[in-house]
């Protein structure tokens, strides 16, 4: 008896693109980004590369870099790469790329508009951004960038052309590497501003998809048919541009169709953790220890849960609350916790490198987030044998926790409060539910996303581009 191999990426070049990742910046969204590539890596991706376009200095990114290797995430720190590093370092693909001018000075778009220089290693002038202050789209102007060539000044039609440039470039290094300038390049996008900015590139040897991070609903964040602004509107007015878009959930991939319609690219892929080795028992965990574990930042309502601890220790004196993470409330958050007189039973102990001892010891893990994109810390705190109560936000904890937790409706303190004092109390349902928690984890893991991230990209890279004249398939009606 034969088993079939696992399956495999199409060979083509894969980059993950968003605007900025750095760890202890970007919450989960730093850990979910290389966890992803080491991902296409082990679907057989050769050499997938991180990308970023902030303009921050080289020796920031170079530590981020370095903060990405020592904290396993990245192989090495030639993974990833900054598009301001490469035009600093050797700006002649930015030279090549830029269009010769044809007003005269006194006609040039760009006449009163303020620019920012960029020099490269030298010390001599590569291009000059615009400065587009109070502007929210200001990654969707042609206002020219102005690129210094030794030749004379040439222009670029604003970001976009820019970052496709870029991308051109180093689409263009593995051609020649691999002896085929037709090789595609799949470009996987992790942030809505980047994607929206590139979105009608029609190179035919480019695919473009698109991944999804968090929910797209405005407060309060749990009515589907709600109106979307902003950035939201906008990037959902363009998704069928996209040769396929990666959902963390289910429920958000198909509210979303039901809403907008499905162009036949939705996938479901998840962001995956590592299941680790087998969890202590119920046995050995303090019994009246709760455990939070995220950014303190308005999504994740943690005034709630300290609202919330006010009914647990009243019934439950021997509770302890320990909140790990920091984030822009943390001031406030322990401004609440005096005032309302619970320092001795909850604690802001900030950031944290052992998040599995602190599980391990722990007898439940609370979360009571306003909305999500996936919950990846449910999934991380289940792999610990650990059980959960959360808000079942949209989207995410319904399907991480999968009957080893208890949910309870967004925003209700009172609610929170009871399934919390509840678990403590019961011993038995607590390790009920712990046994459960592995096999809810386990869903998580490369081995089982990893047919889901190689369907939706073999879909890509074999359909027609969904942005060349002539090659885009119709959409489905819907």
């Amino acid at each position: 008896m034969t088993t079939d191999p696992a399956p495999s990426l199409p060979d083509a070049d894969y980059v993950l693109l968003g605007s900025r990742v750095a760890l202890g910046l970007d919450g989960g969204f730093a850990v979910a980004v290389p966890t992803r590539l080491r991902l296409l890596a082990s679907a057989g991706a050769v050499d997938p590369l991180q990308l970023s376009v902030d303009g921050a200095p080289v020796d920031v990114h170079e530590a981020q870099r370095r903060a990405f290797v020592e904290a396993g995430l990245l192989d090495s720190v030639d993974r990833a790469r900054n598009l301001f590093d490469d035009l600093r370092s050797d700006p002649a693909w930015v030279f090549a790329a830029g269009e010769p001018l044809t007003a005269e000075p006194a006609e040039r778009s760009w006449a009163g508009v303020e620019h920012r220089e960029i020099v490269d290693a030298a010390g001599r002038r590569a291009v000059s951004l615009p400065v587009l202050r109070d502007d929210p789209e200001w990654h969707l102007s042609d206002a020219p960038i102005i690129v210094h060539a030794p030749d004379g000044d040439r222009v670029l039609r604003g970001f976009r052309g820019l970052y496709a440039a870029w991308l051109t470039r180093i689409a263009d290094e593995r051609r020649a590497e691999a002896g085929d300038p037709g090789r595609l390049l799949v470009v996987i996008f992790e942030s809505r501003q980047i994607g929206e900015t590139l979105v009608d590139w029609d190179d035919p040897r480019v695919r473009l998809v698109h991944t999804v991070h968090n929910s797209h609903l405005p407060e309060p964040y749990d009515d589907p048919d709600a109106p979307v602004a902003g950035m939201w509107q906008r990037w959902l007015s363009t998704v069928d541009r996209y040769d396929a878009v990666l959902f963390p959930t289910a429920a958000q991939r198909d509210e979303v169709a039901a809403r907008f319609g499905d162009p036949g690219t939705f996938h479901v892929v998840p962001n995956t953790i590592e299941l680790g080795a087998e969890p202590p028992g119920v046995e050995s965990r303090d019994p009246h220890r709760v455990v939070m574990l995220n950014r303190l930042a308005p999504q994740k309502r943690v005034d709630l849960a300290i609202r919330a601890w006010q009914r647990v220790a009243q019934a439950v004196p021997q509770a302890r609350l320990d909140i790990y993470g920091d984030g822009p409330l943390r001031e406030e958050l322990q401004g609440l916790i005096d005032g309302l007189g619970l320092a001795a039973s909850v604690t802001l102990h900030g950031a944290t490198a052992g998040r599995d001892a602190i599980f391990d010891r722990s007898a439940v893990f609370l979360t009571s987030t306003a909305f999500e994109g996936q919950g990846l810390s449910i999934a991380e705190a289940l792999a610990r044998g650990l059980p959960v109560v959360s808000t079942d936000a949209r989207y995410g904890p319904r399907e991480a926790a999968d009957g080893a937790g208890v949910l309870v409706p967004p925003g209700d303190a009172d609610a929170l409060a009871e399934a919390v004092i509840s678990l403590l109390r019961d011993h038995d349902r607590r390790a009920h539910l712990s046994l459960r928690a592995r096999a809810a984890a386990a869903r998580f893991t490369p081995d089982v996303v990893r047919p889901a991230l190689v369907a939706a990209l073999r879909a890509a890279v074999e359909r027609p581009s969904h942005r060349v004249a002539g090659e885009r398939p119709e959409r489905p009606l819907s």
